[in-house]
Protein backbone atom coordinates (compact mmCIF):
# COMPACT_ATOMS: atom_id res chain seq x y z
CA UNK A 1 0.00 0.00 0.00
CA UNK A 2 1.20 3.51 -0.77
CA UNK A 3 0.73 6.34 1.70
CA UNK A 4 1.60 10.00 1.43
CA UNK A 5 1.55 12.36 4.38
CA UNK A 6 2.03 16.10 4.33
CA UNK A 7 3.31 18.60 6.87
CA UNK A 8 4.29 22.27 6.84
CA UNK A 9 7.70 22.76 5.23
CA UNK A 10 8.78 24.64 8.38
CA UNK A 11 8.47 21.33 10.28
CA UNK A 12 10.57 19.34 7.79
CA UNK A 13 13.68 19.13 10.01
CA UNK A 14 11.64 18.03 13.03
CA UNK A 15 9.76 15.51 10.89
CA UNK A 16 12.95 14.08 9.36
CA UNK A 17 14.50 13.73 12.82
CA UNK A 18 11.39 11.88 13.98
CA UNK A 19 11.47 9.52 10.99
CA UNK A 20 15.17 8.77 11.54
CA UNK A 21 14.83 8.17 15.29
CA UNK A 22 15.14 4.52 16.40
CA UNK A 23 16.35 3.13 13.04
CA UNK A 24 16.75 -0.36 14.49
CA UNK A 25 13.29 -0.56 16.06
CA UNK A 26 10.75 -3.06 14.87
CA UNK A 27 8.90 -1.51 13.18
CA UNK A 28 10.72 1.67 12.16
CA UNK A 29 10.42 4.14 9.34
CA UNK A 30 14.07 3.60 8.43
CA UNK A 31 13.62 -0.16 8.07
CA UNK A 32 10.43 0.27 6.05
CA UNK A 33 11.84 3.02 3.86
CA UNK A 34 10.41 6.41 3.04
CA UNK A 35 11.09 9.44 0.90
CA UNK A 36 10.61 13.08 1.90
CA UNK A 37 9.94 15.60 -0.86
CA UNK A 38 9.54 19.37 -0.70
CA UNK A 39 6.35 20.59 -2.32
CA UNK A 40 8.38 22.67 -4.75
CA UNK A 41 10.38 19.73 -6.11
CA UNK A 42 7.30 17.51 -6.12
CA UNK A 43 5.26 20.01 -8.12
CA UNK A 44 2.80 20.45 -5.25
CA UNK A 45 2.15 23.04 -2.54
CA UNK A 46 5.49 24.76 -1.88
CA UNK A 47 4.51 25.33 1.77
CA UNK A 48 4.43 21.59 2.46
CA UNK A 49 6.76 18.62 2.75
CA UNK A 50 5.51 15.21 1.65
CA UNK A 51 6.40 11.81 3.09
CA UNK A 52 6.03 8.85 0.72
CA UNK A 53 5.74 5.34 2.17
CA UNK A 54 5.28 2.00 0.46
CA UNK A 55 4.22 -0.34 3.25
CA UNK A 56 2.31 -3.38 4.44
CA UNK A 57 -1.09 -2.97 6.06
CA UNK A 58 0.52 -3.57 9.45
CA UNK A 59 3.07 -0.80 8.94
CA UNK A 60 0.37 1.55 7.61
CA UNK A 61 -1.42 1.30 10.95
CA UNK A 62 1.87 1.99 12.80
CA UNK A 63 2.69 4.98 10.55
CA UNK A 64 -0.73 6.57 10.97
CA UNK A 65 -0.50 6.27 14.75
CA UNK A 66 3.06 7.61 14.96
CA UNK A 67 2.58 10.48 12.53
CA UNK A 68 -0.64 11.72 14.14
CA UNK A 69 -0.05 15.30 15.20
CA UNK A 70 3.05 15.65 13.01
CA UNK A 71 1.60 15.15 9.55
CA UNK A 72 -1.75 14.48 7.92
CA UNK A 73 -2.56 11.94 5.26
CA UNK A 74 -2.72 13.52 1.81
CA UNK A 75 -5.84 13.49 -0.33
CA UNK A 76 -5.97 10.56 -2.79
CA UNK A 77 -5.27 12.75 -5.82
CA UNK A 78 -2.18 14.26 -4.15
CA UNK A 79 -1.03 10.78 -3.05
CA UNK A 80 -1.32 9.54 -6.62
CA UNK A 81 0.65 12.47 -8.08
CA UNK A 82 3.44 12.18 -5.49
CA UNK A 83 3.61 8.39 -5.95
CA UNK A 84 3.84 8.75 -9.74
CA UNK A 85 6.58 11.38 -9.45
CA UNK A 86 8.67 9.21 -7.11
CA UNK A 87 8.13 6.02 -9.14
CA UNK A 88 9.13 7.88 -12.33
CA UNK A 89 12.30 9.16 -10.62
CA UNK A 90 13.19 5.63 -9.48
CA UNK A 91 12.55 4.23 -12.94
CA UNK A 92 14.71 6.91 -14.56
CA UNK A 93 17.50 6.17 -12.08
CA UNK A 94 17.37 2.47 -12.97
CA UNK A 95 17.56 3.29 -16.67
CA UNK A 96 20.56 5.55 -16.00
CA UNK A 97 22.39 2.82 -14.10
CA UNK A 98 21.62 0.37 -16.89
CA UNK A 99 23.27 2.62 -19.47
CA UNK A 100 26.31 3.09 -17.21
CA UNK A 101 26.84 -0.67 -16.84
CA UNK A 102 25.89 -1.56 -20.41
CA UNK A 103 22.54 -3.27 -19.78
Amino acid sequence: MILVFEAPIADKAKLTAFLEADPYGKPSFTRNGYKVKDGTTAGEDKAKAYIYLKATDEFVKFAKEKLAGLAVESAPEVRDRIAKKIEDEESNAEVGFGSIFGD
